[in-house]
């Protein structure tokens, strides 16, 4: 079979001035929050309910998946930096080691930590706005967050950041701007693709399946997205974390394992009645 590997070295910036830069990793996140907004109006238009309440869902949507993806980062994968470096964790700068800081945006975010960022911010959210149940909302809000979390694997692409490892042979990519001449396995653009599957999943039981309701949606998210994160581990280059406490799996793996069984937890449970 004919393999090619790919040369890749973009630049991470989609313009600069000065010090500052609009990185694309950035751009993903707007274009992720941006689409995901439509999809909800699209679904609220849908259902009959008052788009009023889209534009706070949003706000906590960011917020929670912001600062819940930070600290996934700072507590589950670089404790042992950021524990010397606390002016770090909530501001978009990081210590030069000729003294001073300098402007990187915030490089380091968990999808582990987003989610349960999530999670705490809509039943904040819910309690505020309580137009629907907390489970109702959740079943339609996965739908735009699968395809948001495709985005930002792109993005991560474009930085040459959440690596593969090497490949062994003639496939794969090249990530230039690593120094590096070795193909690696594209992991970000693998699980790219399986949360793009998700999404197209959920699209089509909320479309053609208007019984799943109750949590199931959820569930399917939660089963499926940490599924693939858990799959795409074993060619992933390790992140660090709790690794050497809990060796044989990585730590992205050990993080998806509940999150895999509280989906499944939704998928099969049997609700008495379906929420509206």
């Amino acid at each position: 079979m004919f393999f090619s590997k790919i040369q890749w070295a973009p630049t991470e910036t989609l313009f600069k001035i000065g010090s500052f830069g609009i990185h694309y990793y950035s751009v993903m996140f707007i274009i992720a929050f941006t689409y995901g907004l439509y999809l909800m109006k699209k679904m609220y238009d849908k259902e009959k309910v008052s788009k009023e309440f889209i534009e706070p869902l949003l706000f906590y949507v960011v917020i929670a998946t912001l600062l819940g993806a930070r600290l996934g980062e700072v507590f589950f994968y670089n404790w042992d930096y950021f524990q010397n470096h606390l002016v770090e964790i909530l501001l978009p700068i990081k210590e030069q080691v000729e003294g001073g800081y300098k402007f990187t945006g915030f490089r380091g975010l968990a999808s582990h930590g987003a989610a349960i960022g999530i999670l705490v911010g809509l039943y904040l959210y819910q309690k505020k706005y309580n137009y629907k149940p907390l489970i109702w909302i959740l079943d339609r809000l996965v739908i735009p967050v699968s395809i948001g979390a495709a985005f930002v694997r792109i993005g991560n692409f474009i930085n040459s950041e959440i690596v593969g490892e090497y490949t062994g042979n003639n496939f794969g990519v090249v990530f230039q701007n690593r120094n590096e001449i070795a193909p690696r396995h594209p992991a970000q653009l693998y699980e790219a693709l399986g949360y793009i599957a998700l999404f197209l999943l959920l699209r089509y039981l909320y479309n053609n399946k208007p019984n799943r309701s109750n949590g199931y949606l959820f569930g399917m998210f939660f089963t499926v997205l940490f599924s693939v994160r858990f799959l795409v581990e074993f060619v992933k280059e390790s992140q660090g974390g709790f690794e050497d406490i809990m060796p044989i799996l990585s730590t992205g793996q050990w993080l998806s394992i509940p999150m895999i069984l509280f989906g499944l937890f939704f998928v099969f449970r049997k609700p008495k009645t379906t929420l509206t």
